[in-house]
Formats: structure tokens, C-alpha cells, sequence
């Protein structure tokens, strides 16, 4: 039953961040792409064609998935700081 809702989860939270990168990409306010890179990394541990999407934005945007990748890193680090475990 865990495993089923931290799925249903993951999959909630990665298409509710590819929706807003979407409306990032017409509006000037919001970071389009680096909401796109977030939902496709949340669907890409649930979906093969959300990783291929995510490999694909890897490629297009290298300079930005290397600071995404930083922040995960830095989010991971604060997670274990707040509550002693791994994500």
C-alpha cells in the first residue's frame, strides 16, 4: 500500500510540474524549462517515455540539467539534515 501511494504520488507531482513548465513556456514569469526537467525527472522513475523526455531536455539543456542536478543534490543533503534518511 506505501509503494502504491508513493507511486500515485510521483506520478501527481511529475505532471502537475510538466503542466506549469508548459504554461512557463508563454509566460515570462516562470521558469518553463527547469519545471519541465523536475516533472520529467519525477516520471522518468515511472515511465520509459518520460525518461526519454527527460534524456532528451539532458541533451538540449546541458548547462541547465548540471545546476538541476546541483540542486537536487542540495535538496537530498537538506532532506537527510531534516529527517536522517536517503530520498
Amino acid at each position: 500500500m506505501k509503494a502504491q501511494a508513493k507511486r500515485v504520488l510521483i506520478l501527481v507531482f511529475g505532471w502537475l510540474f510538466i503542466i506549469v513548465g508548459v504554461a512557463g513556456l508563454f509566460l515570462p514569469f516562470l521558469q518553463g524549462i527547469l519545471f519541465l526537467l523536475v516533472g520529467f525527472y519525477l516520471l522518468s522513475h515511472e515511465s520509459r517515455w518520460a525518461k526519454k523526455q527527460f534524456d532528451k531536455l539532458k541533451r538540449r539543456y546541458p548547462g541547465l540539467y548540471g545546476r538541476f542536478m546541483n540542486l537536487k543534490t542540495w535538496f537530498q543533503n537538506k532532506f537527510r539534515e531534516l529527517f536522517g534518511r536517503r530520498i
